[in-house]
């Protein structure tokens, strides 16, 4: 079984993945109910979590229910000690959901939430993030996790989300970044799948982001802050969490006076 959830998770085209989890995760849920392990979201215990991963796989990750993640888990524990998102009415941009967050958001009656990809089957908004379909000055707070990776032109994909931003607004921009690296590494030339898993570790990523992922954030206009909110948080709960210690939060702010 677990082989089979393994492959299922790595080839299964994401929105295919997306439909069928409504209806495995139920069983996966009774099957896995215990103690050892708590995921925040949901507040649902287990006594163990599922694997996860496409080329390494990474062993007690995936949350049965919500489909979690550590950078799930993360923020939303991020959000809830250290932000205002779950009080304040805000207009939300959400890019490619994730289906951990999706519903409890959408559930929200101080958000008015928004969400945008170019072929999730959660996204209000089909529209490619290097064009939005938005206003300038539009959002409170954007969400924009794991995505930039997938970008061709990741720079005019920060210029866009930098525009649909308020003054004053902010946001969550994860990716995965290789900390042994100063500098992304990418080549528009690599085009294949099986090139682009050799060249950056996933068929479907265009780079691999170094430290200079913040400055590129800073060039497009954001400040950035770089948030390891896991050293507020005690061992034992990092633990039963299930979170990666050190993961950086890029916390991006458009300043209220911008050079627009």
């Amino acid at each position: 079984m677990k082989r089979l959830f393994r492959y299922g998770m790595n080839l299964i085209p994401r929105p295919i993945l997306i439909n069928i989890s409504y209806i495995i995760r139920p069983v996966l849920v009774w099957l896995l109910k215990g103690n050892r392990y708590y995921d925040p979201i949901d507040g649902q215990g287990y006594y163990k979590m599922l694997p996860y991963g496409y080329e390494k796989q990474r062993e007690n990750v995936l949350a049965p229910n919500t489909f979690s993640l550590e950078r799930h888990r993360l923020m939303w524990l991020y959000l809830t000690n250290k932000t205002n998102f779950f009080q304040a009415k805000q207009k939300v941009l959400h890019i490619a959901p994730e289906q951990a967050f999706y519903k409890r958001f959408r559930a929200m009656q101080n958000l008015d939430y928004i969400t945008s990809d170019i072929e999730s089957p959660l996204a209000d908004v089909k529209a490619d993030i290097c064009d939005l379909p938005f206003g300038e000055n539009t959002f409170d707070v954007i969400f924009c996790n794991h995505v930039l990776e997938h970008i061709m032109d990741d720079h005019q994909a920060m210029s866009e989300l930098f525009r649909v931003m308020k003054p004053g607004g902010w946001g969550i921009f994860q990716v995965p970044i290789s900390y042994q690296r100063e500098l992304t590494y990418e080549d528009s030339s690599v085009t294949s799948k099986e090139e682009r898993k050799e060249k950056f570790g996933q068929y479907d990523h265009v780079r691999i982001y170094g430290l200079d992922y913040y400055q590129r954030l800073e060039d497009a206009g954001f400040i950035v802050h770089k948030v390891d909110y896991t050293k507020e948080i005690p061992t034992e709960e990092i633990n039963r969490y299930r979170l990666e210690k050190g993961e950086i939060l890029p916390v991006v702010e458009k300043p209220i006076q911008t050079n627009e």
